[in-house]
């Protein structure tokens, strides 16, 4: 499938609607665990910057990878092997340039971690909003075992997700830790046996399609951004972000529709 307002045919990624509204993006190298290589981080920067650049063609994306294995094992060593320092920092930096591209769409982006989620496909799921996971999944992040650390973002997102202490010790250590871990600290907000994990991701992703898209994407902007200020510069960052929606159509829809007792029908605009 080619995506919408991108006119082109990917090498490393499945696209496909599920559903009205909904993009799912799949990682396709399951003969490889699923790992990062050039062309992927490349492709991934498109289908990100594409969905950025026109945000209501789609009301949620949903982010998970083939098989039901691994999610991603991280950077492909085997393409690394060989890089000189010049090639190895370009590709780095398009990687980064890629966990950006994530973390800054404004359309809500779910993961669905069907395996094992490790280095830099860790930092994949934490670029996304929130993920559920197969429960027979593995995490980590190995890489001070290889001569190098987190730089996808991991040493920043971690820690704000489970805090400080508890994510040095993981990183320090390169320790795996379990799907149950995973869940307890907040790493992933829900376990399902694998057959299952997919209809309860969309599950979820129904439910958030059915609200007002500016009004889920105004909050997910005041979350995101509102967690990288005080307190109070958060609180007026989120009136601006409310009063955006003030003049909205889909405001005065969702009065309506409470007043006639009927679901709302929300249009964007």
């Amino acid at each position: 499938m080619q995506m919408k307002n991108l006119d082109r045919a990917f090498e490393t990624l499945l696209l496909d609607e599920p559903s009205e509204n909904i993009l799912r993006i799949t990682i396709n190298r399951p003969d490889a665990a699923n790992a990062l290589i050039t062309q992927m981080g490349q492709e991934l920067i498109d289908v990100f910057t594409a969905v950025t650049a026109n945000p209501l063609t789609y009301r949620c994306l949903v982010f998970t990878a083939a098989g039901n294995r691994i999610f991603c094992a991280g950077a492909d060593l085997k393409e690394r092997d060989g890089m000189s320092d010049a090639q190895f920092q370009s590709q780095h930096y398009l990687f980064e340039r890629m966990i950006r591209a994530i973390w800054e769409c404004p359309v809500p982006v779910i993961a669905a971690l069907n395996g094992h989620t490790m280095a830099g496909g860790l930092e994949l799921a934490l670029g996304c909003d929130f993920a559920y996971a197969a429960d027979h999944a593995k995490f980590g992040f190995p890489e001070v075992k290889r001569g190098i650390m987190p730089g996808g973002a991991g040493t920043q997102h971690l820690p704000r997700r489970i805090g400080e202490a508890r994510a040095k010790e993981l990183i320090l250590t390169g320790a795996t830790f379990s799907a149950k871990e995973a869940l307890e600290w907040g790493v992933v907000n829900r376990l399902c046996p694998s057959e299952e994990l997919m209809d309860v991701v969309m599950d979820t992703v129904k439910a958030i399609c059915a609200n007002a898209p500016l009004s889920t994407a105004q909050a997910k902007k005041s979350i995101t951004h509102g967690l990288q200020m005080d307190l109070r510069t958060g609180m007026f960052f989120e009136i601006e972000a409310y009063n955006r929606l003030i003049p909205t159509e889909d405001r005065q829809e969702g009065i309506n529709a409470f007043v006639e007792k009927r679901e709302a029908v929300f249009k964007g605009r």
